[in-house]
């Protein structure tokens, strides 16, 4: 394994844009580097790597699901991250903590053992929703706390602010490099840390090791298996259906539609082909051609407990006939 493996934190709040930044960031990276990814996400199910799912050579994505990185230093966070090095041995890692997760205890924790000499925690990247703060949205405290430890703020969904309202946002923002963009554009040249490269290979590190999570597997394949979760930041729901189950994709759509969600993240196989989708506060979701094909995942997170058995009909209903 190298050693002092260029780690970037990409941290931000549920919806900011922070899935969109890194897959721009893998479409540019250089053809000679092994990049690792490794995500955190509040759901049980884990969206993030089908989201980022591509064909592309030199890419490993790994998942911790089920919590946020405010227990970093807990042992699901600690083998996922030892098991995806030392399956990947990558020249660069990116982290992608929760929406709900706390960005600066997870840089506390990734600059001490065991990570010492085998990560170099690089200035971390905060992506904002510019147009949702610029409405007057407050930033999570979590957020908010960690703006100061930030190498750089991508202030994301900016293109219809004008110059005024941009002014005015960035003053209330700490002096720090700040970027506007759209989509999460932000080109490889641009990440603070881009140009510092791993160390030769030493010896093996001893990092915390563990099998991975045993993958449910479907008893029927029309019966999906369902997860939720409760913590104090919100309550989650996610399927995954077996791979051979179709949606009607505007059923879906009208049954998403009336739901009062905070955050929908969907990985499907529908009528019109393997889509992805990822939306915010009830907003219509966005689709796009998936690459995923292992199974259809859904996930939705909501500001308190909902009735699992009735959103599962409602989802239910929304599969084609055989």
């Amino acid at each position: 394994m190298l050693t002092n493996i260029p780690c970037h934190v990409i941290a931000g709040p549920l919806g900011a844009g922070k899935t969109s930044l890194i897959r721009h960031l893998l479409a540019g990276k250089p053809a000679h580097e092994r990049w690792a990814v490794l995500i955190n996400e509040f759901g049980q199910i884990g969206l993030d790597a089908a989201l980022l799912a591509t064909d592309a050579d030199g890419i490993s994505l790994a998942e911790v699901a089920g919590g946020c990185v405010c227990c970093v230093n807990g042992a699901p966070f600690q083998v996922g991250l030892g098991r995806l090095l030392r399956k990947a041995q990558p020249d660069r890692l990116l982290i992608e903590p929760s929406g709900l997760g706390h960005p600066l205890q997870l840089l506390q924790q990734l600059g001490e053992a065991p990570w010492q000499g085998v990560l170099a925690v690089q200035p971390a990247v905060m992506v904002l929703d510019a147009a949702a703060l610029a409405a007057g949205e407050a930033l999570p405290a979590v957020q908010a706390d960690a703006l100061g430890a930030m190498g750089l703020l991508l202030l994301n969904k900016a293109e219809r602010l004008d110059e005024a309202t941009r002014a005015q946002l960035a003053a209330r923002l700490p002096p720090l490099p700040l970027l506007w963009t759209s989509q999460g554009r932000l080109a490889f040249a641009d990440l603070p840390g881009q140009a510092s490269r791993a160390g030769q290979a030493g010896a093996a590190a001893d990092l915390p090791q563990g099998a991975p999570p045993p993958l449910a597997v479907w008893t029927d394949a029309r019966t999906p298996i369902c997860q939720t979760r409760q913590q104090a930041e919100g309550w989650s729901i996610g399927w995954r259906w077996h791979p051979s189950q179709r949606f009607e994709l505007l059923r879906v759509q009208q049954w998403l539609a009336g739901l009062a969600w905070r955050r929908a993240k969907l990985v499907l196989q529908t009528n019109a082909g393997w889509l992805s989708a990822n939306a915010l506060g009830g907003q219509a979701p966005h689709w796009q051609s998936s690459e995923w094909r292992k199974d259809s995942r859904l996930e939705l997170i909501f500001p308190e407990a909902q009735d699992a058995a009735e959103l599962q009909r409602g989802l239910q209903a929304c599969l084609l006939g055989d």
